[in-house]
Formats: C-alpha cells, sequence, structure tokens
C-alpha cells in the first residue's frame, strides 16, 4: 500500500508556523504533495529527514510554487511541462516511480472577471497533452489544486457560482476532456453521489464553520489503474490552510 496525499498550504512558512509537523505526523503520508508554497529558493528549511524533497519555484516572489516530499526516491525527477509560457511559476512537478507518473500540480487560477480564462485553458489543454504522453510509459497520478470545481455536487451553492473562476462552464469543460482521454477522478470513483465533501473554504462569513465549499482539490489517475485504487478521503478536521489535505490509497 502506499498512501499519497495533496494539499494547498497557502503560504508553507504560514502552516509551519501552525500545524503543519502535526499533520504531516497524523497523515503519515509515503508520499506528500504541496502547493501554493510560495517560497523562493533557500527561503525554508524542513525538519522532515524521511522525505527526499522536490522543489518548483515560481520567479515571481511569494506566489505559486509546488513541493514534493517522498519516502521512496524517484527514478527521475523533471519540472514544468516543457512549454516556456507554462514553466515561469513553479507549477507542475513530475517524478517518476516504477509503477506510476506522479504529477503534483498547481492550476492557475482564472482570477476575478476571469482575465486569466483564456491561458487557463491553454494551460490545461497542454497539461493534459502531457499527460498523456506520460501515459503512453506507464499510468499517472495527477494531484494537487486543480482550482475546478467539476460537477454541481462539488460546491455548496452552483447557482450562484456559473461565472466564477473555477466553476465557468469552460473550465468545467476542460475536466471533462481530461476524463475524456482516460483518467479517473479518484475520490468520485469511490463516492459518485456524495455531496457536501469539500477542500476548499473562503475565509470570509465564516465558510468552513458552515461547509460552504469547493472540491477542487484532486487525484486523477489512469483508467488503467483503477484496480490499483484502495481508498479516498478528505481531511477537513487538519486546519492550518483555507484548503484542507486529500489523500489517496493505492496497492
Amino acid at each position: 500500500m502506499k498512501k499519497l496525499i495533496s494539499w494547498n498550504v497557502n503560504g508553507l512558512r504560514a502552516v509551519i508556523g501552525k500545524n503543519f509537523y502535526e499533520a504531516v505526523a497524523a497523515l503519515d503520508p509515503d508520499i506528500l504533495c504541496l502547493q501554493e508554497t510560495k517560497l523562493q529558493e533557500g527561503q525554508c528549511e524542513l525538519a522532515l529527514p524521511q522525505y527526499h524533497a522536490y522543489w518548483n519555484y515560481a520567479e515571481k516572489k511569494g506566489y505559486s510554487g509546488t513541493l514534493v516530499l517522498t519516502k521512496e526516491e524517484p527514478l527521475s525527477v523533471s519540472f514544468g511541462i516543457g512549454i516556456d509560457e507554462h514553466d515561469h511559476e513553479g507549477r507542475v512537478i513530475t517524478c517518476e516511480f516504477p509503477g506510476e507518473y506522479l504529477v503534483c500540480c498547481y492550476t492557475p487560477n482564472s482570477q476575478d472577471g476571469l482575465k486569466r480564462l483564456a491561458y487557463r485553458c491553454r494551460f490545461e489543454d497542454d497539461l493534459r497533452e502531457y499527460l498523456s504522453r506520460l501515459a503512453e510509459k506507464k499510468a499517472v497520478i495527477l494531484c494537487g489544486d486543480l482550482n475546478v470545481a467539476h460537477q454541481e455536487i462539488d460546491l455548496k451553492n452552483p447557482a450562484a457560482n456559473h461565472q466564477n473562476p473555477g466553476f465557468t462552464d469552460e473550465e468545467r469543460a476542460k475536466f471533462s476532456e481530461l476524463l475524456e482521454a482516460g483518467f479517473t477522478d479518484s475520490f468520485r470513483y469511490f463516492y459518485p453521489e456524495l455531496k457536501d465533501a469539500y477542500s476548499w473554504w473562503s475565509y470570509r462569513m465564516r465558510a468552513r464553520e458552515r461547509n460552504v465549499g469547493w472540491r477542487i482539490d484532486y487525484f486523477v489517475v489512469s483508467d488503467s489503474m483503477r484496480d490499483r485504487l484502495v481508498s479516498a478521503a478528505i481531511h477537513p478536521e487538519v486546519f492550518g490552510s483555507d484548503h484542507c489535505p486529500v489523500e489517496l490509497v493505492i496497492r
């Protein structure tokens, strides 16, 4: 069995000052993928010697960034998806293991007024092509903050959010295209109709306390991996960020 955790920490230094090490100890993942670390190289020392650490930093300070911590040393590690337009914001890390590729991703937000929606859609298309090329070699696990609630069941108030970032028709369609390209949303594989299961809550209006949230953090796996899936979970009991960790266990 291998336990994988993905968590948008919304600032790694901030969450270290809260409950990060306690959360990691309690979850005890074999692989931990973090998004929105908001760091530059050398700004943070991690007291997690049991893990190999692979960082991807944004060129812009205090912005974006990803980190993979893994107990098993990967066969290879790469950063970005090989397209210059996308590879300056520290959004993607790929680790190759004997049985699969693991891709940690922090998908761009379309931003207020959807001013980055067109770019976001290009990123989605290029990422999907990248994942499909990897999947020709071996199974793929994509995890991270994918910044989209795919279906109405994936957020508390769908009717009020149809033109908001993360729930536009365009973003939802891109996620559907990914699934149609041979991938499975692992949480919905186990819980196709489970409601009120969210991984992100606004800091405003006591949203988390009231569970007015969105499910925008995922483990998406190659369809060929379905027989290796053991369980999926969301951990709303873990605080420290506006997101909570999500989990996948594979055999």
